[in-house]
């Protein structure tokens, strides 16, 4: 073998790991490493010191009414299953299994798994990148066409050689091994990378807040179908009845023609109103199928338990009470949507730093620091070591106007993020006023509508006391009872209403719709127990 290169020296015998000589050498090498890479530290510690004067002002919030005009009593918003108050077992059960098994809860909760991600690459692009290196570079040539011919060319050939003793072989041949380390920095005197860093974590918690509104809107989702199958089931039944009061107006109307006291118009309008009555059963199978459908989809699917979930009785029970809203300052903290609007104003906000930083010089650092040698066993050897260091400073001259371009950008892409905050917070206080409204409303259409229900089964029991008795018109009995049923028609679809409106103010005021730690166990390859990952903080 002959060495090629002055760091391939003739081994001076193994180095005892243990020996004084070993830890003299490490000694040695940890000094020298410390003395190359100290400017590094010390001009990566002036960059972290270094003021970010390239953000803008933060847009200020929109001003919102100190209360809103259609709360009734005091006290905060209290969002917290609140759909408890209907009393209603199977709606319960409803809510606990698409909070399991619900497959856009799986794919919010990985957005923000990728969310998370990205901000951890934006967090790692601010310290410096090492990578290790092992290397074994093999070099096998005939002497004649490299060092041989090069001799020959110089008049020092073979016939020299020969002269002085020394013979060279025939071929020439040198295997090299290394081990090191390369890093590379840039330093962050303008903030870019940090600002990158915080534009990332504002989007990350964006991407929470947007997986909380997903999950707002799929309990509502969930709670307004399951209202709509109740009230689908209720008619269903009522349209029953009816189609039974016409079949026996029907009876009634060709017993009276076939006796001559009634014309054939009477008995064909009691046939056209049975077969309108006949005909209003399947439209409402049709919508009961569909809203179990969707039901279904919200449950992620084929279950088990699909068919013991909702029995055939449900009697969700109706709530009068009114909702306590707070004060309009509280949707800022309680709407996710507001707070994902928000947040992505601070990235905004950032990313125009991060650009403003790219119109700005930067200075990187790299280098290399390892051992070298042709025999492995003389990895540590103090003699051995090798290493580079080296800076680049860039400034940019001329883009043609692209950097600037970019600057005003994010310039706007930062108006257009206020202009979303300002619409999101002046859209949940209209919402939550326009929800207040509605509630009152359908509350009292409820009580209206109850009272009417009253009415009507005192007149239709009246009536069938008059019959019984033999004092009262059949006819006029089955009247009255149609009017009772178009009465507790109307009152199952107040009460469904006003459910609907519950659903939308609570919407309306955000807030978390369940408990902390409520667990979630997505499809593929989301995981279980989303509340809990979602707690997670974000260290920038």
């Amino acid at each position: 073998m002959i060495a090629a290169s002055p760091l391939s020296k003739a081994p001076r015998g193994k180095r005892d790991p243990g020996s004084f000589d070993n830890l003299v050498f490490w000694s040695n090498l940890m000094e020298r490493v410390f003395r190359s890479l100290f400017p590094v530290f010390a001009l990566a510690l002036a960059a972290g010191c270094s003021a970010t004067a390239n953000l803008p002002d933060a847009e200020p919030a929109p001003e919102v009414p100190g209360a809103f005009a259609g709360a009734e009593g005091g006290g905060g918003h209290e969002p917290i299953e609140w759909w408890g108050a209907f009393e209603d077992p199977a709606l319960n059960r409803i809510v606990d299994a698409v909070l399991e098994s619900n497959f856009q809860l799986a794919e919010a909760v990985a957005r923000v798994e990728q969310a998370r991600a990205r901000a951890r690459i934006a967090v790692g692009a601010r310290f410096p990148m090492v990578q290790a290196s092992l290397g074994v570079n093999e070099f096998d040539a005939p002497t004649n066409a490299g060092l041989g011919a090069q001799l020959d060319e110089l008049g020092l050939g073979s016939q020299v050689t020969e002269t002085f003793g020394v013979v060279l072989p025939d071929r020439l041949d040198l295997t090299t091994y290394t081990l090191g380390a390369e890093f590379a920095y840039e330093l962050d005197f303008w903030g870019r990378d940090r600002n990158a860093a915080r534009a990332a974590g504002a989007e990350r918690l964006a991407q929470e807040a947007d997986f909380q509104a997903a999950r707002i809107g799929i309990l509502a989702e969930t709670v307004s179908t399951y209202l709509e199958i109740v009230d689908l089931r209720r008619q269903r039944q009522l349209a029953g009845e009816v189609i039974g009061i016409f079949e026996e107006q029907e009876t009634l109307a060709t017993e009276r023609y076939e006796k001559g006291v009634a014309d054939i118009r009477e008995l064909y309008a009691a046939r056209r109103s049975l077969r309108d009555g006949q005909a209003e059963l399947p439209l409402i199978e049709g919508r009961l199928a569909d809203a179990e459908a969707r039901l279904w989809v919200l449950l992620g699917g084929y279950r088990e338990d699909l068919e013991n979930m909702i029995p055939d009785a449900l009697s969700p029970a109706t709530v009068m009470a009114p909702v306590p809203a707070g004060i309009p300052a509280d949707l800022l903290a309680q709407r996710p949507d507001v707070g994902a609007a928000l947040q992505r104003v601070e990235a905004a906000r950032y990313t125009v730093g991060v650009r403003r930083a790219d119109l700005l010089p930067s200075l990187s650092l790299s280098g290399s620091i390892g051992l070298q040698s042709t025999d492995s066993g003389d990895w540590f050897d103090s003699d051995q070591w090798f290493r580079n260091l080296s800076a680049n400073l860039l400034a940019p001259v001329f883009q043609g106007g692209r950097l600037r371009d970019q600057v005003a950008l994010a310039e706007a892409r930062l108006d257009e993020a206020a202009a979303a905050f300002g619409r999101s917070v002046v859209t949940a206080v209209n919402e939550v006023e326009a929800a207040l409204t509605v509630l009152e409303a359908n509350r009292r259409r409820v009580g209206l509508l109850s009272a009417y229900v009253e009415e009507a089964a005192a007149e239709a029991a009246l009536q069938e006391e008059r019959y019984v008795a033999g004092v009262g018109n059949y006819a006029i009995y089955l009247a009255a009872s149609q009017s009772l049923v178009g009465a507790r028609s109307a009152l199952a679809g107040a009460e469904r209403d006003l459910g609907y409106a519950r659903l939308s103010l609570h919407r309306a005021l955000g807030g978390a719709w369940t408990t902390e730690g409520a667990a979630m166990a997505g499809k593929g390859d989301a995981r279980s127990a989303a509340e809990t990952q979602l707690a997670s903080t974000y260290t920038e």
